[in-house]
Formats: C-alpha cells, sequence, structure tokens
C-alpha cells in the first residue's frame, strides 16, 4: 500500500483507483482492486472494471465526456474543487492517472508511473496526454477530440479527505521524502487512531502543529534517552512525517485527548526505534523475567 509505482505494465487501472481511494481516507490494496475488477495482464482494466471495484468501496466511478477542451477543463475543475478526485486515461486511452487538486493552473497528479508517483504537470501539458483522437481510418486532424473523466464519489460521507497543494507535491517528490510515500497509508492508518478530522463544529482542538510545540522535545529527548542507538535527527524526521500526514487530511487533537495522543506517539516511537535498530531483553535475566 501507500504511494509508490506500479511493479507492471497493466495495473495502472487499479494504482489510479486506489489512489483515488486513498485521497478520501479509504485503504485499498491495489491487487485487490485488480481482483474485484478483474483486471489481466493481457487486457488491463477498462472504466466498467474499475466502477465495479469502486463500488466495493462504497463509492461510484461516474462518466463524464466532452468534446472540447475549455468544457473539459472547467468540468474537471469543478470537480476537484468540490473534492472529488478524477481518473484519466491518457496517451490515447492507454494509461490511468489520478487528478486530485488543481491551484493556480498548475493540477497536482498521482501517477503510478512515475517514480515519486505524485507530480504537478500544467494544464498544456494535461490537455496534451488527455486528448483522444478516435481511429476510423480518416484523416486524425479532422476528427472529433474527446476528453472523457470519472469522477470517484463516495456513497456515504467520508471521515476525511487529503488537501494536496503544490507545495506539498514538492516536498513529496525529494528523494530524501519518497520512504514518506511509499508508507503513507500507515501513517495516516495510525494517525487516525490518535487523531480525528477536523469538521465546522469542532471546538477545544490542537493541530498536530501544536501538539508537538508543547510535546515535541519531551518525546524526542525521551526516546534519545532510553534507546540510544537512535539519533534524535532520525526522531523528529518521524514526527514530521506524522505532522505533515496530518496537516495534509486535516487531524486534529482534541484537548481532552491530549494526554492519550502523547501515550500513542511515545508508544509509535517506541515500536519504530525498536524495529529500526532492535533492542536487547527488558527487565530480564538469563531469558527470565
Amino acid at each position: 500500500m501507500g504511494l509508490y509505482p506500479q511493479p507492471n505494465q497493466w495495473q495502472c487501472g487499479p494504482f489510479a483507483l486506489k489512489h483515488a481511494l486513498v485521497t478520501l481516507g479509504i485503504f485499498a490494496n491495489e491487487n485487490e482492486i485488480s481482483k474485484f475488477a478483474g483486471a489481466t495482464w493481457w487486457e488491463g482494466t477498462d472504466e466498467i472494471q474499475l466502477s465495479r471495484a469502486a463500488r466495493r468501496f462504497n463509492c461510484d466511478l461516474q462518466m463524464v465526456r466532452r468534446f472540447d477542451a475549455r468544457s473539459a477543463k472547467r468540468e474537471l475543475r469543478a470537480h476537484l474543487k468540490r473534492g472529488i478526485p478524477c481518473l484519466l486515461c491518457i496517451y490515447e486511452w492507454s494509461h490511468w492517472i489520478t487528478v486530485v487538486k488543481e491551484a493556480k493552473g498548475k493540477f497536482i497528479v498521482l501517477d503510478s508511473k512515475d517514480d515519486a508517483v505524485i507530480t504537478i504537470v500544467d494544464w498544456a501539458e494535461l490537455e496534451s496526454r488527455w486528448v483522444y483522437h478516435p481511429h476510423n481510418g480518416e484523416d486524425v486532424s479532422l476528427a472529433q477530440m474527446i476528453y472523457d473523466f470519472h469522477p470517484v464519489a463516495p456513497r456515504i460521507r467520508v471521515q476525511t479527505k487529503a488537501h494536496f497543494s503544490p507545495s506539498r507535491a514538492r516536498f513529496l517528490r525529494r528523494p530524501e521524502n519518497r520512504l514518506l510515500s511509499r508508507l503513507w497509508d500507515e501513517y495516516l492508518g495510525d494517525l487516525l487512531d490518535i487523531c480525528r478530522p477536523r469538521t465546522p463544529l469542532s471546538t477545544n482542538v490542537i493541530t498536530m502543529g501544536e501538539f508537538f510545540r508543547r510535546h515535541g522535545s519531551m518525546l524526542v529527548e525521551e526516546i534519545g534517552f532510553w534507546h540510544r542507538t537512535i539519533g534524535r535527527q532520525r526522531a523528529r524526521r518521524i514526527l514530521r512525517h506524522f505532522h505533515f500526514i496530518a496537516d495534509t487530511y486535516g487531524l486534529v487533537i482534541h484537548e481532552e485527548d491530549e494526554k492519550r495522543a502523547v501515550a500513542g506517539i511515545s508508544m509509535l516511537l517506541a515500536l519504530w526505534a525498536a524495529s529500526a535498530c532492535g533492542v536487547g531483553d527488558v527487565y530480564k535475566v538469563n531469558g527470565k523475567e
């Protein structure tokens, strides 16, 4: 799971749907999606198969078709503004991608053929990839252009949605942050057990940034003291990852849960340190308590 490139040439459809679902805070594995869709290595996946798989996750894969670039762009932007990710089949209907955000003329795209997965393209580049020219033996220049896209609309109210931006996309594209992308689902799943999505009715809550302002130094110092093999800088990087994903999904901590959040983050840091560098026996002599 997470945001990582597809390992083959035929699973772009399941990956694109998985990326749309994770934007909606819904966890799905591309192999599970492939099974539900009936995807095969010799034929790939079409929109009918992806629609069938989307329904297994309480979503509808809708269909929008336009025949000119201007109206296609307007419709796509309208869906993105509502927080609805959209699947596009590009390169003359040969490869699926997911568009999740438009900001200042730039489109944020999750493309499983890109090593970083998350990419930023302008309208000219997206349009040139998106447009489909029907091939019917006639002069291609005279054929009507087609712009299809497929909004992924949840059937139920989703708990939280990702709020990507160009700056967040550029952050994830850095080579040093690729591991965060690969483990995206794991970080988010752990945070959803500690935090809650911010809503218009949220009161007496603190952001993850404020939480770490209050407790971050203590958490880093404690893990550094109890597990001296783990450098404090590495521990701070893990906390930055939590902060980044919490902000991306608008997750907050209710003040009455602040102590529980300290315990939860401490436990996650301890488990991470033990898995990263191992631990010796604790409170044991010759293997006995």
